[in-house]
């Protein structure tokens, strides 16, 4: 049913991806085209696929990735939309272009096709990404295969489509916002006389085992976050100061600024 898998787009998130689906099934039934073909080599080199041209993709693959940037899609799938309207043989669109609905991929593909659009994050590629996902024209069997084939990248979470913008802003471009916040707490190590290297490693191990406490207790992010301040200590002082500087004010105006954005390329 998805046999063949095509990628059209081999940037960071398509090659994120499509390191995920070749440990879900044969590297030699995943294609991957781009624009730079010396990209889509390497990848396929590296994960044992094969390369192809997008008109390739476009008319044979069963579950085809639109892995290109929102404001290249439509340049992108212009010159495909023959070719997807000759094909006899049923395929699914998956788009993860941000800010871009459903109906407006079909559009640009024309015609009313499968679609599912997902909301993937950069740590797909190691294996703990966050995706969500909704579809349109897809069947149940059709959503469960594209499950197993995306288990690998991580966590999915099937949402309405009203939520995936605000879904991104929160998984999609938070990773940036957690590496400033790693690279901060890694050079308050340095500034203390660690050495850059151990500061780096400290700071990234204890942001992945916060998130797992988060994740796996289920407690309140305050509360445990109050379990770490003893009182008259260090850590609360260390509070203090991230209060007095606007932490979580600072937060929250980022993921609105990035909703803004997002809901801007959308009306492109």
């Amino acid at each position: 049913m998805m046999k063949t898998i095509g990628f059209l787009g081999c940037g960071n998130m398509g090659g994120a991806i499509a390191r995920a689906v070749c440990k879900a099934t044969e590297p030699e039934n995943v294609f991957l085209a781009n624009r730079t073909a010396a990209k889509a080599e390497a990848l396929a080199a590296e994960l044992g696929c094969q390369t192809a041209t997008n008109a390739e993709v476009a008319g044979d693959c069963d579950l085809i990735f639109l892995a290109v940037k929102p404001q290249m899609m439509e340049a992108m799938l212009e010159p495909l939309r023959f070719i997807l309207a000759e094909r006899s043989n049923r395929f699914v669109l998956c788009t993860m272009a941000a800010g871009l609905p459903v109906a407006r991929i079909q559009e640009m593909a024309g015609g009313d096709y499968p679609v599912i659009r997902i909301m993937p994050n950069t740590p797909a590629s190691v294996g703990e990404g966050m995706i969500q996902y909704c579809s349109v024209n897809v069947t149940a069997e059709e959503e469960e295969a594209f499950c197993q084939l995306m288990a690998p990248a991580g966590r999915l979470d099937a949402v309405a489509e009203g939520m995936i913008d605000a879904a991104s802003c929160v998984s999609g471009c938070g990773p940036a916002w957690v590496y400033q916040f790693i690279e901060a707490l890694a050079d308050g190590g340095v500034a203390c006389g660690l050495p850059r290297a151990k500061a780096q490693e400290y700071a990234a191990q204890m942001v992945l085992g916060s998130a797992k406490l988060v994740l796996e207790s289920g407690k309140h992010p305050g509360a445990l976050k109050d379990a770490v301040c003893s009182p008259g200590g260090s850590t609360i002082q260390g509070v203090r100061v991230l209060e007095e500087h606007g932490l979580r004010g600072a937060v929250m105006d980022a993921v609105l600024a990035a909703y803004d954005k997002t809901k801007e390329m959308g009306k492109g």
